[in-house]
């Protein structure tokens, strides 16, 4: 081994998925060219790119483009571009490693579905690479970056084993080489005969139209020999060495949609998303006006891996003039749309144009309103005429939506009609506000919600047991970030939104509110001795005891005060370190209950009657319980509990 050479293993994640690839995870094994071929053109797309500011990284004379090489002697097929290439460091982390949080779990998935399933759960890790060993037993690859010297060219060889071996070389030409060394042909196994001339040339046809850079191939034909005088000699041929370009290199995104098929679409879509599923829906555009561009946008089917946290995730490329400026233009979309991918292209941009210019540009922020005003629409019209595919859509990528109202002023109106949401109505489907709305009994006058993090939790609470008896829907919100969106959404089609969880909660007509109001005032009249002592006792964790008017069935419930924090507020903000005030919460009783009357009696009778100290306790963690929160004390909990017990056999 030289001394430059290193021999390094997979990471453990990477060699696992590495493995399952290998073993005949896939059925069309012809994808691994197009995984390919992606990657190369996305290193291409990147030296043009890089060299609007450097143009010393893309001498005039030089072609872009992707070449392939046939070796049927000795089975190999080799993929040269000469894009951005790799330094070593790049070559250990694009190659050697999958950066994902929650990878092993997916990989645990993987393992369990069937082919299909498994096809759907790995298009989330974005590793073409990889699908070269799906027909290759041995993989070599030859990368310089550009900018770098000859001598800092890298050599990365494996054969899928685990481990891998790196080196520097001499290699003059920027860009990468690419060498399968190919597996014998197995039909069965769908393992091609991958150095056939018609093979290769149908693949690219196939899945790499459309890329804009050209794919070139040398084939040799057989043409019929002629004399000095131009005539044909029967029966003799010359070998003629030609260099074809297989791909037709027109933008997709500028062909009429009617001469586009799905399938090409398809293809389209993988190749700018690096997703193997298919998109949900696709968009053309063709916009004109104060200022023109076309786009080509498409809707996941399946949200990626780290899509919520992974702040890179956003952005559709941007093309001036068939040249991609930038891959990722996070200006053309809000943040809140950040799970649409495609192109987009305008002949009005300036080439150099910088993400800086981009910021103040009128043009692109023209161009940002019209591609939103596009995508709402169709997500609008979308719900509308097939309600179950927008579901599906919205299972994925509605959190996206709920963003949008919760950091950018002025989505509410654009976006409410297209919340989707759990609620008391229907336990398999999702409800919109207007059909909440439009199930609302004459006598409901505002629609009620309630936070946490568990449904089941959620159904079961006390909280809801007078709206209930009321025959209101209740909607169900258990994502982290309706916490956040509810403070800009005040009501909807002038009805107002209220935490069934919040003081405050009035339910009661006109006609009703006196009386129970006024039994409310008697019975805390009656528990006043009871309510103080638990008030006393519990004063380190609750606001205020009170005689509730929403408890049916439960003999405690705790409240949030109207300006206070929820519970899971407060979870999240101290799962974000975010220092949170300890939240004292209103506990109140229910005074038709055995219980609250027990312990009355209790009091009354004496004074000082230790009983009733251990089952205000257990009332309070019971009401914590019952809202998803932890007990205070688990031990004192349980000793509480053993004692009750005991007492009770």
């Amino acid at each position: 081994m030289n001394a430059t050479q290193e021999k390094m293993e997979f990471q453990a994640e990477t060699k696992e998925l590495l493995d399952l690839m290998i073993h005949s995870l896939y059925s069309s094994k012809d994808i691994f060219l197009r995984e390919l071929i992606s990657n190369a053109s996305d290193a291409l797309d990147k030296r043009r790119f890089e060299s609007l500011q450097n143009p010393a990284l893309l001498p005039s004379d030089e072609e872009l483009g992707v070449r392939l090489n046939i070796d049927p002697n000795m089975k190999t097929l080799t993929i040269y571009d000469n894009g951005i290439g790799m330094s070593r460091d790049e070559v250990i982390q694009n190659i050697g490693t999958i950066a994902h949080s929650g990878t092993r779990e997916l990989l645990t998935k993987i393992k369990g579905a069937d082919k299909d399933q498994a096809l759907d759960l790995i298009g989330q890790f974005g590793v073409g690479f990889y699908s070269a060993f799906m027909v290759a037993k041995r993989v070599e690859l030859h990368t310089r970056r550009a900018g770098a010297e000859e001598g800092e060219a890298i050599c990365w060889r494996s054969e899928g084993d685990g481990t891998y071996t790196i080196d520097n070389e001499p290699k003059k030409r920027v860009g990468t080489r690419i060498t399968l060394f190919l597996k014998d042909t197995d039909p069965e196994d769908g393992i091609e005969d991958f150095t056939q001339d018609w093979t290769v040339r149908g693949i690219v046809k196939k899945y790499s139209d459309f890329v804009t850079f050209p794919i070139k191939m040398k084939t040799e034909k057989q043409e019929p020999k002629k004399d000095e005088e131009g005539k044909v000699i029967e029966g003799e041929y010359d070998t003629v060495i030609q260099d074809d370009t297989l791909n037709s290199q027109k933008a997709i995104w500028s062909r009429n949609a009617s001469d586009v098929s799905d399938e090409e679409y398809n293809e389209f879509y993988r190749h700018v998303s690096h997703d193997w599923n298919e998109p949900a829906k696709v968009i053309s555009q063709k916009a004109e006006g104060t200022v023109s561009y076309e786009s080509l946008l498409f809707f996941p089917k399946k949200k990626p891996m780290d899509w919520l946290y992974d702040r890179s995730n956003g952005g559709l490329q941007l093309f001036v003039k068939k040249v991609m400026i930038m891959e990722k233009c996070e200006e053309l979309l809000p943040r809140y749309l950040r799970f649409v991918k495609g192109v987009v292209e305008s002949s009005d941009l300036p080439l150099n144009v910088s993400r800086e210019i981009l910021q103040q540009n009128r043009q692109i922020q023209a161009i940002q309103k019209g591609l939103v005003k596009k995508v709402l629409r169709e997500l609008k019209d979308w719900k509308s005429e097939n309600l179950d595919a927008y579901t599906s859509f919205w299972k994925e990528f509605g959190v996206a939506l709920k963003e949008g109202i919760a950091s950018e002023f002025g989505t509410k109106e654009k976006l409410e009609d297209l919340l989707l949401f759990e609620s008391s109505n229907d336990p398999e489907n999702l409800t919109d506000l207007a059909g909440y709305v439009e199930r609302m009994p004459e006598n409901q006058k505002e629609i009620y919600y309630i936070t946490g993090e568990d449904r089941a939790v959620l159904e079961n609470s006390p909280n809801l047991e007078a709206v209930r008896a009321k025959g209101f829907e209740v909607i169900f919100l258990t994502e982290p970030v309706d916490e956040f969106w509810l403070g800009n959404f005040e009501a909807y089609q002038e009805k107002k939104l209220v935490s069934a969880a919040k003081e405050g909660l009035e339910l009661d007509t006109e006609e009703e509110k006196e009386k129970a109001e006024q039994e409310r005032k008697e019975k805390s009249e009656d528990l006043a001795p009871l309510l103080e002592s638990m008030k006393t006792l519990l004063e380190a964790h609750v606001a205020e005891v009170r005689v509730s008017s929403r408890l049916t069935e439960s003999p405690a419930c705790l409240v949030v005060a109207e300006k206070g924090m929820t519970p899971q507020m407060e979870r999240l903000m101290k799962q974000m370190n975010q220092g949170v005030p300890q939240q004292k919460r209103i506990m109140e009783v229910n005074p038709n209950h055995t219980i609250i009357g027990k312990l009355k009696e209790r009091l009354v009778a004496d004074a000082n009657d230790a009983s009733v100290n251990e089952y205000t306790w257990l009332l309070l963690d019971q009401a914590l319980l019952a809202e998803g929160s932890p007990v205070i004390d688990n031990a004192k909990y349980g000793q509480r509990i053993s004692k009750l017990m005991t007492q009770a056999l």
